[in-house]
């Protein structure tokens, strides 16, 4: 069976965009993910896309996308996996492609979280949690993440000012990064005198609202791959090598564990023996890290940390660069933007520039295979990708 690879990559400068449309964003990426692979037209269009129902008043988003993008009639359509929305489109988009259904497809993910004000971008990632069960009785996403933090730190030994060294790294590498929505160093002081959102998580301890989008092209057979390199003058493939999806409980009181993200573990494991990689052996990682909490627990389930000793690790300078995996250069959810539904397709995109050795920010060490880890809800469904680089 063929294989699958990414030929190009375009992507959107995160932010509050007020005056712009997910459309005209979505195109923007496209269209640069179209010259990266030198004007290759897709044939089919996959979209992430967790509010455009509820902020948006718009369902046929793929349709609806692929008419502002100059595509009228191809296959198009909308996947949605709450916060994974991204990862499970590209997930999709893999299937396609490695099936023989479309040669080329279009992954991308988009999300306008500025259609609304706060108190309605809240109700609506709420929508992440069980209906019935977490979001009647009047809980945010941001609550049960923040339940989840207090019981990290109690079962574990840490401090606010523990869990607060992810942030402080998130913003120094975002500082280098031309996409990211908040490109500023900060310091612990300003992290620990940020406001409490839901207690113990601050304001700098969570992601920001914003708006964005992001696109990667997949084309199927090496020899198609070696051919648009040629011609764009690259000496490098990047190879999907492994994808997997799997789920948890909604609700968080169905839990096995309230400290193990289930999901994630499963679809790791799967996306790497599918790769035929081992833990050990993955150079760069561009994790979900919705909350600082979400960022150290992830580093353990993917296998990179034992229970409980990440927050340790990461105050020592492990996962930096020249480690072994270094992780999240973009400067992740936290500090490049979270623009939901788009998350999982930045995360292939980055990886994928950091393989090519083009990422215009802070730069990976030569790594040769890449990893990205996108959820949905509180590591409801995980989505996990494998990616190599191959001369």
């Amino acid at each position: 069976m063929e294989k699958v690879f990414i030929a190009g990559v375009g992507l959107t400068k995160i932010g509050r965009f007020y005056t712009r449309s997910a459309a005209s964003l979505f195109k923007e990426a496209l269209e640069k993910a179209v010259s990266d692979a030198g004007d290759l037209k897709p044939r089919a269009l996959v979209v992430g896309n967790m509010t455009s129902s509820v902020l948006m008043q718009q369902d046929s988003l793929g349709a609806l996308l692929a008419d502002h993008a100059g595509l009228r009639g191809i296959p198009a359509f909308k996947v949605e996996a709450a916060c994974g929305s991204g990862g499970a489109a590209f997930y999709t988009g893999f299937s396609l492609v490695k099936s023989g259904l479309a040669e080329v497809v279009a992954v991308g993910g988009v999300e306008k979280l500025t259609e609304a004000n706060t108190p309605m971008v809240t109700r609506a990632l709420a929508q992440a949690a069980d209906a019935d069960f977490e979001v009647f009785y009047g809980v945010t996403f941001t609550g049960l993440n923040a339940m989840l933090a207090r019981l990290y730190m109690e079962k574990f030994g840490y401090t606010e000012e523990d869990l607060s060294y992810w942030p402080l790294r998130m913003h120094e590498y975002a500082s280098y990064n031309p996409y990211a929505q908040l490109p500023k160093k900060t310091s612990l002081k300003e992290i620990l005198e940020s406001p409490v959102i839901a207690d113990p998580v601050r304001l700098f301890h969570a992601a920001p609202i914003g708006d964005g989008a992001a696109v990667v092209l997949l084309v199927r057979g090496e020899d198609r791959a070696r051919e648009i390199a040629r011609q764009l003058g690259r000496d490098v493939l990047i190879e999907v090598a492994g994808v997997a999806l799997a789920t948890d409980s909604v609700d968080l009181a169905s839990r096995n564990d309230l400290m193990t993200l289930e999901s994630t573990v499963k679809a790791s494991r799967a996306a790497l023996e599918m790769a035929g990689v081992e833990t050990r052996n993955v150079d760069y990682v561009e994790l979900h890290d919705a909350f600082h909490v979400t960022g150290f627990t992830s580093l353990e389930d993917l296998g990179f940390a034992p229970k409980g000793e990440a927050p340790k690790l990461w105050k020592e300078g492990r996962f930096g660069k020249g480690d072994k995996p270094e992780v999240n250069f973009s400067g992740g959810l936290k500090a490049r933007g979270h623009p939901v539904g788009a998350t999982g397709v930045y995360q292939i995109a980055e990886a994928t520039m950091q393989l090519r050795g083009d990422f215009p920010g802070f730069k990976a060490s030569s790594p040769e295979t890449a990893l990205t880890h996108n959820i949905g809800g509180v590591s409801t469904i995980a989505a996990v990708s494998v990616l190599r680089r191959v001369k």
